[in-house]
């Protein structure tokens, strides 16, 4: 095992690497009770994509430390989550059936790309500043959602939008959430986003909002969305569209910079990165690939590389055995699906308010002094949470960036492949059904 894992050469030891995956796990360990809210709104059942979200985070996260060697633990992605239920099944009315074939085609495309190296090709012709803007716009979206689940934002006939009432019993329990979140959060508390959730949750307990009348340890509910995705006779008419087309492309514009984004955030934290190089990338990035196709299967959206393996980096995790270990935790978690009664929306409400808030902060790298770079983030950003719609607010920023870029005068310094996305987002914007 040390020679395989180089854990000498790391300098770590088997226990500092489980400890390093137990952190990790407590850091990421939302996304069971949170992925299984979301998705539940596009109709799934919310027992079998706690069971989903589980096994694809297993996997996932063990693929990586078997084929990458890193520290890197992998789940169901918050904002691609979000895509999924509430852009492509609620708003375009897509089948959740469709929409996992959608999410297994977007990993398999992203298998190829990595195996022939393309992936780092259209991630350069893409400028950065769309990339933060995509990731900022789905931290925004999910807040939003977060703040509705929360009652804190209602919908209201004159304004669209206003206050809610916060003297609503569930209304108080998200807020008590919310601030204890964030509490934790400045306090750099490894795992904040787990113990705000934990912590609303045995509030809502102890005054009598919800019940563990189930309990707390059972067998894991039954996997009916595994195979979904293939279950053809259902939606046939779903395949061949310019919206499937869409989608997947979306799904796979989303995965790209998240994946690459986290990968070098982790590998910096634990000083892999030499000059400017990530060792291994092609072999992490098949793994993210690989554990996309394999969470379709099991029925749950696109999964991804997570930003909190930070947090076992930061107590000496340095090998793909803090991965694995991080995936044998998941496992474990199978058999806590009682407290999925406990996990109410306005339970959640404060991880996906707080997620949110890390997500924005990448506007700090936008020129917000440069008008033809600040219009087109800014209308990506804005109307992701105004549409209710991720692909919607992408669409906008690539049709008019190079607009705005050409209109400047620097029309040459885009890549090819804009312009031909920009005619593709047109055709999006206005002549598929929204």
């Amino acid at each position: 095992m040390d020679r395989f894992f180089q854990l000498s050469a790391n300098k770590t030891s088997i226990r500092q690497e489980a400890v390093a995956g137990l952190t990790t796990f407590l850091a990421m360990a939302y996304i069971l009770f949170v992925n299984p809210d979301i998705l539940g709104a596009a109709g799934m059942d919310q027992g079998a994509v706690f069971v989903a979200t589980a096994l694809a985070a297993m996997v996932g996260s063990i693929i990586m430390g078997l084929i990458a060697n890193y520290p890197i633990a992998l789940a169901p992605g918050m904002g691609l989550n979000a895509f999924f239920a509430y852009t492509v099944v609620i708003n375009y009315g897509m089948s959740w059936q469709a929409a996992l074939f959608a999410v297994f085609a977007s990993g398999v495309i992203f298998i190829f790309i990595t195996i022939f190296k393309l992936r780092e090709k259209i991630i350069n012709a893409i400028p950065e500043e769309l990339k933060y803007a995509a990731g900022a716009g789905i931290g925004l979206f999910i807040a939003f959602i977060g703040l509705k689940n929360a009652g804190i934002v209602v919908g209201d006939e004159a304004t669209l939008v206003t206050m809610g009432n916060l003297q609503s019993p569930g209304t108080l329990l998200a807020i008590f959430g919310i601030v204890i979140t964030i509490v934790l959060v400045v306090m750099n508390i490894k795992g904040a986003v787990f113990y705000g959730l934990a912590l609303t949750a045995l509030a809502g307990i102890l005054t009598g909002m919800n019940s563990l009348d189930g309990g707390i340890l059972s067998m894991p509910p039954s996997l009916t969305t595994f195979g979904a995705a293939f279950q053809f006779e259902s939606w046939t008419d779903e395949i061949f569209t310019l919206q499937m087309l869409i989608v997947i492309l979306t799904f796979l514009f989303i995965v790209f910079f998240d994946t690459a984004g986290t990968l070098f955030a982790v590998a910096t934290q634990a000083g892999f990165v030499k000059d400017n190089r990530l060792p291994r990338a092609g072999r992490a990035l098949f793994a993210d690939a690989s554990a996309t196709t394999v969470g379709a299967v099991f029925g749950t959206s696109t999964t991804t590389a997570y930003v909190e393996s930070t947090s076992g980096v930061a107590v000496g995790g340095r090998t793909g055995l803090t991965a694995i270990f991080t995936g044998l935790f998941f496992l474990v978690a199978l058999f806590f699906s009682p407290l999925l009664s406990v996990i109410t929306e306005q339970v959640t409400a404060p991880a996906l308010i707080v997620v949110g808030v890390m997500m924005a902060t990448s506007l700090r790298h936008i020129d917000w002094n440069k008008m033809e770079i600040a219009v087109p983030v800014f209308f990506t950003v804005v109307t992701m949470p105004l549409t209710y719609s991720i692909a919607t607010g992408i669409a906008l920023g690539f049709v008019l960036y190079p607009l705005t870029m050409v209109v400047k005068g620097r029309g040459k310094e885009l890549h090819p492949l804009m312009y031909l996305l920009f005619v593709a987002f047109v055709l999006f914007l206005f002549f598929l059904p929204h």
